[in-house]
């Protein structure tokens, strides 16, 4: 096998090779300048007039979802590799808890805004 095809992988998958340190350093520094990218192009966009003003909110939630793939790809090393799979199931579980907690949280909160009394029928009801 060439030295090519072994240094073939995704950004986030290790190899056992003469992978260098400054290499490592270096996707490092890609993954600090891509999630520094975003964030500032998040910053900057709802002012700049480039989009539309009800598509701020969908441009924002692009960029977010866009610097979520750079921080698991370089920085969690999160790939598609066969030796990722218990990483990915416990990404996935973690995701599913945080759905269930902000999604319960919601609809408990809507509820209790539904049944919640107004200052007005308080007052009636103290009479």
């Amino acid at each position: 096998m060439s030295e090519d095809a072994r240094d073939d992988a995704a950004p986030g998958e290790t190899r056992e090779s003469k992978r260098t340190e400054a290499r490592g350093v270096g996707g490092y520094v890609v993954g600090l300048a891509l999630a520094t990218l975003l964030t500032a192009a998040s910053f900057l966009l709802p002012g700049s007039g480039l989009v539309w003003g009800p598509a701020v909110p969908a441009a924002l939630v692009v960029l977010a979802v866009a610097q979520m793939g750079v921080h698991l790809v370089f920085f969690l090393h999160i790939s598609t590799g066969p030796d990722n799979t218990n990483n990915v199931i416990a990404l996935a579980f973690g995701v599913l808890v945080v759905l269930l907690v902000v999604l319960g949280s919601v609809w408990i909160m809507t509820h209790l805004n539904h049944q919640l009394m107004t200052p007005g029928d308080m007052a009636r009801m103290m009479r």
